[in-house]
């Protein structure tokens, strides 16, 4: 078993939504997934598409070639339909698209017609359920089982209460038996389903990777695509006893940081390397001052705000050389989510140990992109407390915050107790 799906339309059609869905449903029947998305910066219109690849054995990258493409608008079909396989299918609702239209695109694809909006409108109450049945639709060409689409719309929808609960599962259910009765060109066969796996990205592996290294400070100011780190953080505040801060800006964020670690706690911030060019002043800083500190780059193309929504990996040497005076910093660039979170414990360790600023560097595919795991070997992860504080600083004979050493790393205590 190795499927492609790519689902594709504009901005605001949910697309992203039935592409998280699915790949929720396909990791928790235990199958191994991979995730891509493309998308423009803008709220609604435009073409978007979110590519799933589903197997029984681990995959670590997309095909080419599709299996199954979900077409919400007339451009899916006319972008995609030619990296659709020779046995594979189409999925429209033409009172949405329009039929002569249709005919021109798909005359060598199989193709199946499901009435997503009437459907919704006849069993779940309202046409804003199109993707629901679009969902259960797509489980049903598969021949997968309902129950763990289920599961997720009865998580989801609970604090709306037992009414939107049904509706939405029974447009599931009405999707999915219409794909079972009608794609009769339909050869998919699902594997044996096994133990749920993890499904994440890497700026959540990243933002993992900080909690279990002790990040009790957080502070950025919202730019693509480092927020996927902060949104995380903040959705851990309160079981972890972490502070997010969002800044008003990228200057300020830096110096939060930098503030926070100064009062002796583990400290990162976070921006888009168009950001990070705010943050030059900050940097040198925590240079001059032996600060330790996490910076974490999401680098995007182009100068200046540059284009949010793509990817480029062009801002290593910017990265590498920027600021003023030289001094010691350490970059990581992670090339999954396993890297995020090994690598970003790392770049705690290493900061707090000598006292320097250390980055970890990703890119807007590596933030979009999703993979599935069974678990990870958290004995890797290291943990030390490198600061000087209770009896080990008062057996000081004294105290000197910057006093050369042999090893060339100062002693850092805590402010009050120093």
């Amino acid at each position: 078993m190795d499927y492609t799906l790519k689902i594709g339309g504009e901005a605001g059609q949910g697309i992203q939504t039935v592409g998280d869905t699915l790949a929720r449903v396909f990791s928790r029947s235990g199958y191994h997934v991979f995730t891509h998305q493309d998308y423009e910066s803008r709220v609604r219109g435009g073409h978007n598409f979110f590519q799933i690849r589903v197997s029984d054995t681990p995959v670590m990258a997309s095909r080419e070639d599709i299996d199954i493409l979900i077409s919400f608008d007339l451009e899916s079909i006319s972008e995609h339909a030619g990296e659709v396989k020779e046995n594979g299918q189409i999925v429209y609702d033409s009172s949405a698209l329009g039929k002569l239209k249709l005919q021109e695109d798909i005359s060598r694809i199989n193709s199946l017609d499901i009435p997503f909006t009437q459907l919704a409108i006849e069993h779940g109450g309202s046409k804003i359920m199109a993707n629901t049945v679009a969902t259960g639709a797509i489980l049903g060409m598969l021949k997968m089982k309902l129950d763990v689409l289920e599961n997720i719309i009865k998580d989801t929808f609970k604090k709306k209460g037992e009414d939107i609960i049904k509706a939405n599962i029974n447009a599931v259910r009405a999707g999915y038996d219409f794909a079972l009765k009608n794609c009769l060109t339909c050869r998919f066969v699902p594997a044996d389903t096994s133990k749920a796996k993890m499904l994440l990205n890497t700026v959540e592996a990243i933002g993992f990777g900080a909690l279990a290294s002790g990040c009790k400070f957080y502070s950025a100011y919202p730019m693509t695509p480092s927020t996927g780190i902060m949104n995380y953080l903040a959705d851990k505040e309160k079981d972890y006893g972490i502070i997010v801060e969002q800044a008003e800006d990228e200057i300020a964020a830096i110096n939060m940081a930098l503030g926070a670690s100064f009062a002796g706690v583990r400290a990162m911030t976070g921006s888009a390397d168009g950001g990070f060019a705010l943050m030059i002043e900050g940097l040198s800083l925590a240079a001059m001052t032996e600060t330790p500190v996490v910076i974490c780059i999401g680098q995007r193309p182009a100068p200046a705000t540059g284009l949010p929504t793509r990817t480029e990996q062009g801002s290593l040497l910017f990265v590498i050389n920027t600021a003023h005076g030289e001094f010691p910093r350490v970059v990581f660039a992670p090339g999954n989510p396993e890297q995020g979170i090994y690598l970003t414990n790392k770049a705690f360790d290493l900061a707090e140990k000598y006292q320097i600023p250390v980055f970890v560097m990703f890119d807007q595919y590596l933030s979009d992109a999703e993979w599935t795991y069974e678990n990870f070997d958290l004995s890797k992860l290291k943990y030390q407390d490198y600061r000087i504080r209770g009896e080990a600083l008062k057996s000081l004979a004294e105290y000197k915050r910057h006093a050369y050493t042999s090893t060339g790393v100062s002693p850092l205590g805590i402010p009050g107790e120093s």
